[in-house]
């Protein structure tokens, strides 16, 4: 039975309801942390926790050990500096006689009020060796005393927090007091159990109320590890029942077109014009698209492959199976750079096949845009292909039975949703594509609700591309590699990281590079091209065009290259300052070369000292050239939050779950949704209505990427 409203009622309450809380703060947790009520701040787990019997030695300390907690006497506290330069430094020494360094950047003033000096303290944070001292950055600190009776438990949790809350009190003990004060209050009711009892029984799983409770305030290791197993699911599961429902839902509301014929065109370029064996992964995506478009439900099905692996073909193929079933067909890609190479290749492909094929950007005006929308609408074109100008109302199909969209994490939802009212009574069918590999945990969250099909091959003859590091001293050794394949008769990127804090610093960068590289490659011997993001894009244009045509043998660029250049002479890749780039990014980069038969390669040219986390991810680049391998080292370097196009309504803000390491109870809980939705879809059966309800209250605000109101 579902609780009633005034059971409930409770963690509804907004957070000025606590005491010594009042508006003023409950404004500034809402501004800060986007907690309202008692649910939203119950709900807000702890990031970490704190064994508050484990202390380290300030002695046996060593540098870049990590994260430690000692415990000492403040003997020194003083202000450094002035105005931006100002900071704050301290001086912790324990039993062992040693002492520790402390400095603070931020929040100056008022922690050189808060702070004693013979105060015993106990203080966390990461340890790093500056100027030969022992040193932490911005440490968290609490008296010992009253640290230590508060700690009851064994472990103790640390919350986020910010400057402007701990100033007012908010900060990890406030919050800690606060949520004891909850915890108080709230009965078995107030943490009603959605899951059904035989899911519980069955995997083993803690209570609801008994994970939320242990989360807070863990006795042991064993509990906290039993509540947060039970928390990770039920927040896995919980979506994944919502992503599934929204497909059931779409396929059942969302009619789509019959496409039941394999014929002459299909037939004929598949015999004829395919310029060359389709490796297995194609073959077996085509046979999932042709399953698809032949259930009379509209397709929505995500395409994701590594740069080269041959989407592109894929998409062609689908294209003429529309217009073998008598509808047109339609691909929109994010810049005129990569829907004109697609526009260009798709039409060499199909050349002696008398089919129209036609290009459409904001580019395209006057009597040459004229004809495209009227031809368009007459349905004597075929295939278009474009920019977001196809989205445009305008733009009118007689026809339209499907549309591809590439680098589809580049268009908004409203975007996406124009294409889709392009054709009535019913959408087109839709086929989006990636050339960023999306780790699986990440799919099934992210994309959870659409079909996903991987081409997981490379076409025969592509040479792998070797990767090479190089430090900054050894930058003579790469000019003389670049000259090595000029003289061959090759080409070469050299690509600058870009600083969009600072786009003056940028260019001037850019300029005494160009000015370092006409000294190393004179003219008239070598051509240089330059392209950055300022440029106008007929300038752009021009200059890639260039390069595209041998003009040019140097393109010199920002990495406005990432996507869409495609010159198969070119055969290094040099990326500069390569600790500024994004493990994606660099993939996607070094995707550049490796397009002919010719062997290409990817030098990495860094800074001598680099971070831990930088020297990661370079030597992830050198040992794999698999993009599924480097989305996976990407997501546990990042976290799912910052790559590329991964946001969307809100899915990927876990409170508590972990996609870069719980894998498993991913799997799991997705093969429990959807057994339990296979047996009940409509959730009608009484042990599942308190989870039907939950997911009514909790997840009518994720939309998913398939259904689009």
């Amino acid at each position: 039975m579902v609780p009633s409203a005034s059971k409930a009622g409770l963690l509804d309450r907004g957070i000025a309801n606590l005491p010594g809380i009042g508006p003023a703060k409950a404004e500034l947790l809402g501004k800060e942390l986007m907690i309202f009520t008692l649910g939203d701040l119950l709900y807000s787990y702890p990031f970490r926790y704190v064994d508050r019997t484990q202390f380290h030695r300030i002695i046996d300390i060593m540098p870049d050990q990590g994260n430690v907690q000692v415990k000492g006497k403040l003997v020194n506290l003083v202000v450094k500096g002035e105005n931006r330069k100002k900071r704050l430094v301290g001086r912790l020494r324990d039993d062992s006689g040693a002492a520790l360094e402390l400095v603070w950047f931020r929040g100056v003033n008022y922690l050189d009020r808060t702070f004693k000096i013979g105060e015993e303290y106990v203080c966390y944070g990461t340890v790093q060796e500056f100027n030969g001292r022992l040193s932490i950055a911005h440490p968290e600190m609490e008296l010992a005393n009253t640290g230590q009776s508060e700690a009851a438990a064994t472990f103790e949790p640390v919350y986020a927090s910010t400057e402007k809350l701990n100033k007012r009190g908010l900060d990890t003990r406030g919050r800690r007091k606060m949520i004891r004060g909850i915890l108080d209050r709230l009965s078995e009711a107030d943490l009603p159990e959605m899951l059904p009892a035989y899911l519980v029984q069955e995997l083993r799983l803690i209570s609801h109320s008994a994970a939320v409770r242990t989360i807070h305030l863990p006795g042991s290791q064993a509990e906290l590890d039993a509540a947060r197993r039970r928390l990770k699911f039920e927040e896995l599961f919980l979506l994944q029942m919502r992503l599934i429902q929204l497909k059931v839902n779409r396929e059942a509301k969302v009619a789509g077109y019959t496409f039941d014929q394999i014929g002459d065109r299909f037939n004929r370029f598949f015999h004829d014009h395919l310029p060359f064996q389709l490796t297995g992964a194609q073959k077996r995506v085509l046979r999932e698209i042709r399953q698809d478009l032949g259930r009379g439900i509209q397709m929505n099905r995500l395409l994701q492959g590594d740069v080269g692996s041959g989407k592109t073909m894929v998409g062609l193929m689908t294209m003429l199976m529309a217009l073998d079933n008598g509808f047109q067909a339609c691909m929109m890609a994010p810049t005129e750079i990569l829907a004109f190479q697609h526009y260009e290749s798709i039409r060499a492909y199909l050349e002696g096949m008398d089919l129209t094929v036609a290009f459409l950007s904001g580019n395209v005006k006057g009597r040459a845009r004229r004809a495209i929308l009227e031809a368009l609408a007459e349905g004597c074109i075929d295939i278009l292909i474009g920019t977001h100008a196809l989205i445009e109302p305008p733009v009118v199909f007689k026809n339209l039975g499907l549309a591809i969209i590439d680098e589809q994490h580049r268009f908004g939802v409203k975007q996406r949703a124009k294409l889709w009212k392009k054709n009535l009574p019913y959408p087109p069918h839709v086929l989006v594509m990636t050339a960023t590999p999306i780790p699986r945990t990440l799919a099934m969250t992210a994309y959870g609700d659409l079909d996903v099909s991987i081409i997981d091959e490379l076409p025969p003859g592509r040479t792998p591309i070797k990767t090479v590091h190089f430090t900054e001293h050894r930058r003579e050794r790469v000019f003389g590699r670049i000259r090595e394949e000029i003289d061959k008769g090759r080409q070469a990127y050299i690509v600058y990281p870009l600083i969009e804090e600072n786009e003056k610093l940028d260019l001037l960068a850019l300029e005494e590079a160009y000015d370092e590289m006409l000294h190393k490659f004179p003219r008239p011997a070598y051509q240089i091209s330059v392209v950055h993001g300022k440029m106008k894009p007929e300038d752009k244009d021009y200059e890639m065009a260039r390069f595209k045509n041998g003009e040019t043998q140097i393109m010199m660029a920002t990495t406005v290259i990432e996507v869409g250049v495609n010159v198969p002479n070119a055969t290094i890749m040099v990326v500069v300052h390569t600790e500024r780039f994004g493990l994606s990014q660099l993939h996607q980069l070094r995707g550049r070369v490796g397009r002919g038969a010719a062997e290409s390669y990817c030098i990495l040219l860094s800074s001598v000292k680099l971070s831990k986390e930088s020297r990661q991810r370079i030597n992830t680049m050198v040992e794999t050239t698999d993009g599924f391998k480097i989305a996976e080292a990407d997501l546990k370097l990042r976290g799912p939050g910052m790559i590329d196009g991964t946001q969307q309504s809100g899915i990927l803000q876990m409170r508590i779950a972990d996609l870069a390491q719980d894998g498993r109870i991913l799997a799991v809980a997705r093969e429990r949704a959807k057994d339990l939705l296979q047996r009940d879809p409509n959730l009608r059966l009484e042990e599942h209505l308190l989870l039907r309800s939950y997911l009514d209250r909790h997840f009518s605000t994720v939309k998913g990427w398939s259904l689009i109101s």
